[in-house]
This record gives structure tokens, sequence and C-alpha cells, in this order.
């Protein structure tokens, strides 16, 4: 794992949030977000929903921190556009499951990518206890007494795993090569243009209808606007451990958003799995070896 520095200033009111409320803030606003952007896929499929999503938040940013491009070296503009190939995919794939599989499940799933990122590297024993915990929650959300799991919901949750331990890893080097948000801003515009062709082969004209618009907004800001720029803030100040650490809440807290916005219920079981893959992120998490990040 990896612990962050970064050469630019922190600025305005985040730099002067401690990190944790940071992190947990960011929990709670993209998972409420995707709970809410369930309510669309109707109207607009996953792909339609996911950008909404990243077109309303590149607007927000491009205007919050105006980022400008040709003062970037070739360099840092290759990081800004992979980040934004992440977020992309990454989206893409998470809004394809939760149409499939309740959105605590999906997210559990998920969870397999950070989960990853903290034991990568390690040799220690005490790793394969978290692995061993983490595989029997997700063998116990697969036997799951309330819901027979599709297939490719589980494997897109899977795919989306991947790519959140890529953007934990992303994240932390786009915070420290650009100042404030203006790196996300640029990897979110690039996101917004990888997710077009497909948001709009499944959105169609309905893209444009008002409430569609004002709701695809509302699911900009809390899942990708406000989340992103509180977890780059956060990693330029906190080892990524600490952060995997409290990031393990995120399948709990997708479970009881799921659970008040939608209505989406769990059994013992699938509740049991969950709390498995928590306890295990939280140990791998917390145990995992702190390295510096080569940029």
């Amino acid at each position: 794992m990896a612990s962050v520095q970064t050469s630019v200033p922190a600025q305005g009111v985040l730099s002067r949030t401690p990190s944790p409320a940071l992190v947990l803030g960011a929990i709670a606003s993209v998972q409420f977000g995707s709970a809410l952007a369930t309510t669309l896929f109707a109207q607009v499929g996953p792909a339609g929903a996911v950008l909404l999503r990243l077109v309303s938040a590149s607007i927000v940013l491009l205007v919050i921190w105006r980022p400008r491009p040709r003062a970037r070296t070739r360099s840092e503009l290759l990081l800004a556009a992979l980040f934004g190939l992440v977020l992309a995919g990454m989206n893409l794939a998470f809004y394809e499951a939760i149409q499939r599989i309740p959105l605590g499940i999906a997210v559990t799933i998920e969870f397999v990518g950070p989960l990853a990122v903290a034991i990568t590297g390690s040799r220690r024993r005490l790793d394969l206890l978290w692995v061993a915990l983490a595989a029997a929650g997700i063998v116990a959300l697969m036997r799951g007494d309330a819901h027979a799991l599709d297939p490719l919901g589980v494997a897109l949750a899977l795919a989306a795993g991947c790519l959140w331990g890529a953007y934990i890893l992303i994240n932390a080097r786009v915070g420290k090569a650009f100042a404030g948000g203006t790196g996300l801003a640029i990897a979110m515009a690039v996101g917004s243009m990888v997710a077009l062709p497909v948001g709009v082969a499944q959105g169609g004209a309905q893209l444009l209808a008002p409430h569609t618009l004002l709701l695809g907004a509302a699911i900009g800001m809390l899942s990708s606007a406000i989340p992103y720029t509180f977890e780059m803030e956060a990693l330029r100040r906190i080892a990524t451990n600490v952060f995997g650490v409290l990031m393990s809440l995120e399948p709990a807290m997708a479970a009881l958003a799921g659970f008040l916005v939608i209505g989406q219920t769990l059994s013992s079981r699938e509740l049991a799995g969950i709390a498995l893959v928590v306890i295990a992120s939280v140990g791998a998490s917390s145990s995992a070896r702190k390295a510096p990040i080569a940029v």
C-alpha cells in the first residue's frame, strides 16, 4: 500500500476538514447517489444514467476548477485521460450490475478490488485470513436465501471491482500531479466522452426530459462531483491503507442506502456475507504495508 504526500497546498474548506470525515462523507454520498440512480434505469437505462451522472459532474467541476490542459505536460494529460477511462468503465460496469443484483450485494462483490489493492505484494500469513473471510462472505452472498443472483450482474460487479482498485491507485497519483480538482475535472470530461455513445444508445431522447435531467444532475453531484473531490483531497493527506480501512464501510452503507431509498431487503445470510467482507477489508487495509507511490 502507499502513503501519499503532495507538494500542492490544500485549499479552502476541504483542506480544513479531517480526512476521515471526507472519506465517510464520500461513502454516504456515492451510495445514496447510486440508489437514486436506479430510479432512472427504466427511462434511460444504466448507461444513460452513467452519462447523465458524468456529464453533470463534469460541468460542475469544470466551472469550479477551470483546468488549463495546455499548461499541463503530456504525461500529466495522459494520466488524467487514463483516470477518465477508469471512471467511465467503473461506473458503466457498476450501474449495469446494480440493474441486475441488489445494491448492497453489488458493492460487496465490487469490494474485491480495493481488497486486492490492500494485500498486493503482502507475504504475511495473516492476510490469508482476510482473503478467506472475504471469500466466505462472497460465497454467503451467492447462496443467499432471498435472491438468485444474476451471473452477469456478479461478473459486472467483479469487473467494476477491478476498476475500483485501479481508481484508488490512479486517484492518488492524479491528486499529487494536479492542484485542487483540476485533474479530476479533466478526467471527468474524458469519462463523459467515453460514456457518450453507449449512454445515448440506451437513453435516447429521454435523456433530455426535464425530470430526467434534474435527477441526473442530482445523481452527478451525489455520486461523482462530491465523493470524488472528497476522496482526492483525503488521499493527499492520508495513507491509502488508512483510506482502505475507511472505505471498508462501503458495502454496509450501500445496503443501508438500498433499503432506505429503493426498499431492497437482504436475508440474514446475505447480511452476514457483507459483514465478513467488511471485516476482511478492515483487517487487510489496517495491516497493509506502507510504501511510497512511484510517480
